[in-house]
């Protein structure tokens, strides 16, 4: 039996007395015409229904709570099998539009299933098609897109072809904005165009040879993602040399050491940066991490001051700024990136001249990119959304919308609207911290028609919340890494998006979910290769070694490749992402994820939790400890608070979880969860690591 929503219960989420009379009014009305039990489809339209009222009330337009729960009113006691309830479903018109409706309707397929399986089952004819529509430029065309040998572990791609991958990035008309960009404390937005990111990067290019640096070698960038990193970016590559990217944030012995693994011949830097109000030196940690020989750019008109014989950015530009590129084999290198490397040297992990196809493929397909679009994603060079973002923008001859500052603020939301952004992509700790403190509510995204959120695994709570902000788009998930070039699971903008879901695995590549080498429908996620952008080799391991040695062969004998993630695979053609297989937890008997228990660890005295599994007393025995940020910083010391907060973090996994996981050793009070990378945290490894450390000196 349907609750029903009275005056009052509308009321309770802030919603003023008269126009919750209306709504509750309206509530009653829309159940009248869905009454009784609902079938999947007639929950979807029902739920349709109320987030039009929502949306429509301006008392309750900005009441998160009434979204969330008529969301649940509309979902209740639906099916597993029928999976999670989508809160965003696509029209006819959304599927024909879109870049996958016309690849699909070029290929006459007439189910996205069957575009996915053709993608999975003829990968040299589905990457024959994305290059073709990509527009991926060549000197030499390839004499065959795959060259598969027996073992599919090192494929061929692109035999016989000549390219540099920089010159798809300028098949857009010159005058057209390739960048938007925006810094904290400024209104103004500066853009640069297609033909002027091209004269910048020909002038780098040629500054670079008046170097004497060498093709091949490789140029460290170390600077936040403004329009002169990504000329710098380009004019790298345009030459013929290779790109090392090392995050800004990085400590001095961090850059030391991603800098010596790479062999990195020069350095890109800025002087400085402004962010969260305060000023943020680089160059001076790569003047203390002794680095190689660097170009400076500095953040204000005036000339940086140089140590040792580094070189001003203005002395360094060449005055010529055309440049013929430097063609290559699609093997060689374009770009070397690091792993997080939280418990050894991080693995440096090179892209090729192929791995930017599979960051623009997906981007056309999975984001649905197109031409008119502005993108916005917060990011750096050092990680690999960076070049991901470049390339997702610059092939597909749309607009990247770049900002230098607090990402977590209003003016950076502000930023978002000035720019007209059509695709917004997040981390969820952004979004939570959106959640916590309403940072973008009121704002004008109405221009936005998709979200994307990668780097660790979002809560449906937190991801209905950024569609709430926009009057409720789709947000396409997107889950990969460094050694893919892109994503392995994903969503579209042609297939219903429940909040914090994926929908497919990544057009182009198939993967199995296998626990002791059965399939299964919840356990350790294996790729099957080939795919452009799956990396064959690492700078300093074995890629073997590291993705497939002692991994399950497939349901048919296929070669799979080991990724390391957790996930589920649901009713309603959903997937789940548990988090890391290194993250899994064991208490009691019980098998859960660290996600799992932070999903319901929700409490309005902390901005974020990491639960994690300790064995206490070397018993074998593992107890749950939770890593938690206090929203008042003045509270970290508080032993009151740890004691409150293991009290009701107990009773959240018991009510809405295991009572058998409902034992809470310890809560540890941090300043902010230690980070692996941009949005992720630590694994459960380097946390218990933390953990013993701490027990220790107590």
């Amino acid at each position: 039996m349907r609750p029903t929503i009275r005056p009052a219960d509308v009321e309770s989420w802030g919603v003023p007395l008269r126009p919750a009379k209306e709504l509750a009014t309206g509530i009653e009305e829309a159940s009248r015409r869905f009454p009784g039990a609902l079938d999947p489809r007639g929950q979807e339209r029902f739920w349709l229904t109320l987030r039009s009222l929502l949306l429509t009330n301006p008392a309750a337009r900005w009441r998160f709570a009434a979204h969330l729960a008529l969301y649940r009113l509309a979902y209740d006691g639906r099916h597993p099998e029928d999976g999670p309830g989508p809160a965003w479903v696509p029209s006819r018109a959304d599927l024909h539009s879109s870049n996958i409706g016309r690849v699909m309707a070029a290929r006459r397929l007439t189910s996205f299933e069957d575009f996915r399986r053709w993608s999975v089952d003829r990968r040299e004819d589905y990457w024959s098609t994305m290059i073709r529509t990509l527009g991926i430029v060549f000197r030499t065309s390839p004499t065959r897109i795959l060259k598969l040998p027996a073992d599919p572990r090192h494929p061929e791609w692109l035999a016989g072809a000549q390219l540099n991958i920089a010159e798809s990035c300028f098949n857009a008309a010159p005058n057209k904005a390739a960048i938007l960009f925006g810094l904290e404390g400024s209104d103004a937005i500066r853009k640069m165009t297609y033909g002027q990111l091209h004269r910048l990067s020909s002038r780098i290019a040629n500054g670079l040879d008046a170097l004497g640096l060498h093709r091949g070698e490789r140029i460290a960038l170390f600077l936040p993602m403004t329009p002169e990193a990504v000329a710098a970016y380009i004019g790298i590559v345009l030459s013929g040399r290779c790109v090392v990217g090392i995050a800004d944030a990085a400590a001095p012995p961090e850059f030391q050491k991603r800098s010596r693994i790479a062999d990195a011949h020069a350095v890109f830097t800025v002087d400085s940066y402004l962010r969260d109000g305060k000023v943020h030196d680089v160059y001076s940690k790569v003047i203390e991490a002794d680095g190689p020989q660097t170009i400076v750019i500095p953040r204000t008109g005036e000339p940086p001051h140089l140590a040792r014989s580094d070189i001003a950015w203005t002395d360094f530009l060449s005055d010529r700024d055309t440049y013929d590129s430097v063609p290559g084999r699609p093997s060689d290198y374009t770009n070397i990136l690091f792993s997080s490397g939280t418990t050894k040297d991080p693995k440096a992990i090179p892209w090729t001249q192929t791995t930017p196809i599979k960051s623009a493929a997906d981007a056309y397909l999975h984001q649905d990119v197109r031409p008119s679009d502005v993108l916005a994603w917060p990011t750096s060079f050092g990680w690999m959304m960076g070049p991901w973002l470049t390339y997702a923008s610059l092939v597909n001859r749309a607009t990247m919308a770049l900002y230098v500052g607090a990402t977590t603020t209003r003016a950076f939301g502000e930023f978002v609207d000035r720019a007209r952004v059509t695709m917004l992509g997040v981390v969820p700790k952004l979004v939570r911290s959106w959640k916590t403190d309403a940072t973008m509510e009121r704002l004008d995204w109405h221009r936005i028609r998709v979200f994307s959120s990668t780097a660790e695994p979002s809560t449906p709570e937190e991801m209905l919340y950024l569609m709430f902000l926009s009057g409720y788009r789709p947000i396409v998930e997107y889950c990969g890494g460094t050694e893919i070039g892109g994503g392995y699971i994903t969503g579209t903008v042609v297939q219903p998006c429940a909040p914090a879901m994926f929908t497919t695995p990544a057009l182009g590549l198939d993967l199995e979910i296998l626990d002791g080498g059965r399939p299964v429908a919840r356990g350790e996620v294996f790729l099957v290769p080939p795919s452009i952008g799956l990396s064959t080799e690492l700078l300093n391991y074995d890629n073997d070694e590291e993705y497939y040695d002692n991994v399950p062969k497939g349901l048919h004998g296929e070669v799979l490749r080991r990724h390391g993630d957790q996930i589920e695979r649901l009713g309603g053609c959903y997937y789940r992402h548990l988090g890391r297989i290194d993250d899994m937890i064991n208490i009691n008997g019980v098998k859960t994820s660290s996600e799992e228990i932070r999903s319901v660890l929700k409490n309005e005295l902390v901005y974020d939790t990491k639960p994690i599994a300790v064995d206490v007393d070397r018993s074998g025995q593992h107890r749950l400890v939770v890593y938690a940020v206090p929203r008042d910083p003045r509270l970290l010391g508080s032993d009151e608070l740890r004691a409150q907060l293991r009290r009701e973090f107990q009773r959240a996994i018991k009510e809405n979880l295991n009572p058998l996981l409902a034992h809470v050793e310890d809560v540890v009070l941090v300043p902010e969860l230690p980070q692996a990378g941009p949005g992720k945290t630590r694994t459960m490894k380097e946390l218990r690591s933390d953990y013993a450390a701490r027990t220790a000196r107590a």
